[in-house]
């Protein structure tokens, strides 16, 4: 290709996003996470419920998060009560990624899944994120290997 020819990058033409919150157990290093459209409070009081749900015997669950303005929305406090002070959420002076440990499960995520996918959808990419994660926490690393987590060159 000479240096005057333009390349043509195909690409689908809408831009979806999708997020994911999650909650790391320090102990087992197991994920608990949850997908959504928007970072909005529902988003993290779904995340919220969905670790009340799954830790059922735990009188409290202790949650190490950012500044993002959905952990301290009214709506948010609200949830909070309703869960009758099970989860306490604490806020480290500055945000620092190397202290939270969640922030390398989702570069590995980034790094291994979603940074150059070519999935034609977005439920095909939605599923091996999924699976990953999945996978991930089957195999309690940081980073599960592609192979074992199903994942496969062509999408």
């Amino acid at each position: 290709m000479s240096a005057r020819q333009r390349r043509v990058v195909v690409t689908p033409g809408n831009n979806q996003k999708r997020i994911l919150a999650g909650a790391l157990k320090i102990r087992t290093k197991r994920l608990t996470w949850v997908e959504g459209k928007s970072k909005a409070s529902a988003f993290f009081i779904q995340l919220l419920w969905r670790l009340a749900s799954e830790y059922r015997r735990a009188r409290r669950i202790h949650l190490v998060l950012d500044n993002a303005a959905v952990h301290t929305s009214q709506k948010t406090r609200k949830a909070l009560a309703q869960l009758g002070g099970r989860i306490v959420l604490h806020f480290p002076h500055p945000y620092c990624p190397e202290g939270n440990r969640i922030e390398r499960v989702w570069l590995d995520l980034h790094a291994n899944v979603t940074r150059s996918h070519r999935c034609r959808t977005m439920s095909r990419l939605m599923l091996r994120v999924h699976a990953y994660l999945a996978a991930r926490n089957a195999q309690r690393s940081a980073s599960p290997s592609p192979r074992r987590a199903g994942l496969r060159r062509t999408a």
